[in-house]
């Protein structure tokens, strides 16, 4: 039976991790929602970062084949944003994924993408990922739906907080 006669079934989970990274190769942030072996133990995907990152960081593509999965990834000033699939999952799809968390994250920091607005505003960018992938499904992949869906989030929390305070301070 050759590959090509193989019928793959179609699946929800196509995401199976987002990662941001340094300029220096070092986790800011990994969603990893494949458990199977690749990413089983935090060594592990740290290893994998590792060795994504050492492949990545001086090429001048936006796809790679990696470790048996199809990789995108995007640059800016000292960040690198990772978007990985299985090797058969469609790279317009993974791509959209891609410019989804890229420009929501450019939305959420008012453009000015770089590790020290993201470590500051970590927080919405995590609600935002969880928004828009979960347990490897895509959830949403417009931007602007999803800065506005975790703006309402943000909004209603702080809400909670300043009503939680007024009742503590009667």
């Amino acid at each position: 039976m050759g590959v090509e006669s193989i019928h793959l079934e179609p699946t929800l989970d196509t995401i199976k991790a987002v990662l941001i990274l340094d300029n220096n190769g070092a986790r800011i942030l990994a969603k990893y929602y494949d458990k199977g072996t690749a990413f089983a133990t935090p060594v592990e995907q740290k290893k994998f970062e590792k060795n994504l990152f050492n492949k990545t960081h001086k090429a001048n593509s936006e796809i790679i084949m990696f470790e048996g999965m199809t990789c995108l990834y995007k640059t800016n000033v000292d960040l690198f944003f990772y978007v990985i699939g299985s090797v058969q999952e469609n790279e317009l799809l993974l791509m959209s994924v891609l410019d989804c968390v890229y420009n929501s994250v450019a939305q959420i920091l008012r453009k000015n993408v770089d590790r020290r607005s993201l470590l500051d505003n970590l927080e919405i960018v995590m609600l935002a990922m969880d928004e828009m992938v979960d347990n490897g499904i895509i959830l949403e992949v417009d931007p602007a739906v999803l800065v506005n869906r975790v703006a309402l989030r943000t909004d209603d929390r702080s809400e909670e907080r300043r009503v939680g305070k007024e009742c503590r301070s009667r």
